[in-house]
């Protein structure tokens, strides 16, 4: 594999606002790549329900044009080769996805021969980093679905290697795109002042904390109070997690998780011209707009720095939770991954 960039060459591209310490969000080849060149798009992983989810919409018999077009034309089921959870869904999702006309293949290689755009919707992020760089060795356009990666070290080389092979890259959860999220980021109440979140937050072994399942709620936070987070604090008791992040300016974001049966999402938010409560969960189609609108301009709706900016809060509340609620800086935690990522070869 290749090496990646000298060092002094990757901290002059990763500068993210606020931490000063992650990527400028802005690739050389996005407007070369603008307009993608086909409408095909591949879906690698369906050890998830999202794939077929997504295949289902796009593939509709009234889609028509809805979509520019676009549609799911051939799927690679790995997923996870070590979640007994997740590789246990694949030959379901298999067989759903083969119901929406979708060719399924047996290697990434040959998806990539049948697809113009690709959607990484594999559910174990510890495969994510392999499966994106075959994928930005093709130079296809390519969504990753939460998590990026399952290490703040694997996002960082995500985003480094996107950036070496100068293709465009986007990756959001649906919660982001809940009316009320978008209608508070927006500024239907002001600028944003305070945020408070509940979600579930069950855990997986091979995954930090919140990456698992917390990511929900945390994008949700960085969605309407932006990316520049200072300071993080976990506390947990029994089953519940909370999460106080600080932000620049005195703003302040909280996370209340649940690990036990609770699928509900939620929470209010506070800005300087009154307040609104945050609605659930609605399903996938909200979500369907921005990743067309990526594939159609090869410019990523989410702003990266508030992308990497997620996975440096979540890493810092996993240290937080081991030192016992002590707080952390994610100042301290980006530069501890950076210098892990620049060891990684692209």
């Amino acid at each position: 594999m290749q090496q990646g960039h000298p060092r002094r060459t990757f901290l002059k591209t990763a500068a993210l606002s606020g931490l000063g310490l992650a990527f400028s969000g802005k690739l050389s080849a996005l407007q070369a790549l603008a307009g993608a060149s086909g409408k095909r798009i591949g879906v690698i992983g369906l050890d998830t329900e999202h794939g077929p989810h997504f295949a289902r919409i796009l593939n509709a018999a009234d889609a028509g044009d809805k979509y520019g077009g676009m549609r799911v034309t051939v799927a690679y089921p790995h997923g996870s080769r070590s979640i007994k959870s997740s590789m246990d869904m694949i030959p379901k999702n298999t067989a759903a996805i083969k119901a929406q006309g979708v060719t399924v293949v047996d290697s990434i290689a040959a998806l990539l021969l049948q697809c113009d755009l690709v959607m990484l919707e594999t559910n174990d992020g510890t495969e994510h980093l392999a499966q994106a760089l075959e994928v930005f060795r093709s130079g296809k356009p390519v969504f990753i679905d939460k998590p990026v990666a399952a290490s703040l070290t694997d996002v960082l080389t995500i985003y480094r290697a996107a950036h070496h092979y100068k293709v465009p890259v986007f990756s959001s959860s649906t919660l982001r795109y809940i009316e009320s999220v978008q209608e508070v980021r927006n500024g239907k109440i002001g600028k944003v002042k305070a945020a408070d979140i509940f979600t579930p937050t069950p855990t997986e072994p091979s995954h930090p904390d919140l990456y698992w399942y917390g990511i929900h709620g945390v994008e949700m936070l960085f969605t309407m109070l932006g990316p520049d987070c200072r300071r993080v604090t976990h506390f947990q008791a029994g089953d519940t997690d909370m999460v106080v992040g600080e932000w620049e300016g005195g703003r302040t974001g909280t996370l209340r998780g649940v690990r036990s049966d609770m699928w509900n999402f939620g929470g209010h938010a506070f800005g300087d011209k009154g307040h609104m409560p945050l609605g659930d969960f609605t399903g996938y189609a909200p979500l369907m707009p921005p990743i067309i609108e990526f594939f159609q301009k090869s410019v990523p709706p989410a702003p990266e720095a508030e992308t990497i900016g997620i996975y440096a809060f979540m890493d810092a509340a996993q240290e937080s939770r081991l030192k016992k609620g002590a707080p952390v800086l994610m100042a301290d935690i980006m530069k501890k991954a950076q210098k892990a990522a620049m060891k990684k070869s692209i």
